[in-house]
């Protein structure tokens, strides 16, 4: 990307770091999480670093969230590859059925799973803002890995019965929780001897189609 070649040398770490943060744990980190990585001795040394890539046109930063940074190269690289690549984008998941089930697919919109590490098997278009304060709003597409198990920490897709639900893991033996990333939502607790719980994927990364 051409605005990459006007970086500093601190501001191209800084990108680095929030693609890997997108890709270990599926949400960009907080302006703490930034300076404590970089030894910065307060926020708005980490801020100023932000302020400069949203300049350059590489993040976009979104206001009253901690963790509001969407990576631009992710919206473009949606323009521009090849319709071959399409990803099925799952809207609301049909009771009882499969996530992938033809009845709960919006579209296939041009987006390449080699963009995202692990490489995404689809997208689901969030609705709700319970993940705001991981930045993941409502109307957003969650691009997500399929695999049936995850990390704690990890943000999954988990199904309840019959209800999809996006939050964040947290397992300690038969107990689960299922955080999410608002403080005006309650966590989901699961005990898994009694309620079935099954993981549907992971997400790896967020698009916002309106950008």
């Amino acid at each position: 990307m051409q605005a990459e070649s006007t970086l500093t040398a601190r501001q191209g770490e800084i990108l680095d770091f929030i693609r890997q943060s997108l890709l270990d744990s599926g949400a960009p980190p907080t302006r703490d999480e930034i300076a404590r990585a970089f030894g910065f001795r307060s926020l708005n040394a980490a801020e100023q670093h932000l302020q400069a890539l949203q300049k350059k046109g590489l993040i976009e930063l979104v206001a009253g969230t901690s963790r509001g940074i969407r990576l631009k190269e992710t919206v473009l690289a949606l323009r521009e590859v090849s319709a071959e690549f399409g990803l099925p984008l799952i809207g609301k998941v049909a009771a009882g059925s499969p996530i992938l089930a033809e009845q709960n697919v919006l579209k296939h919109p041009a987006i390449d799973p080699q963009m995202f590490k692990p490489r995404a098997d689809y997208l689901l278009e969030v609705r709700g803002m319970s993940m705001r304060d991981a930045g993941i709003l409502d109307g957003d597409w969650l691009a997500v890995h399929k695999q049936a198990t995850a990390q704690n920490g990890q943000v999954v897709i988990a199904r309840l019965g019959d209800e999809v639900t996006v939050k964040r893991l947290k397992q300690r033996g038969s107990r689960v929780e299922l955080i999410a990333e608002n403080p005006d939502y309650k966590p989901i607790v699961v005990d898994l001897k009694r309620d079935p719980l099954a993981i549907e994927g992971i997400a790896v990364g967020v698009i916002r189609p309106s950008l």
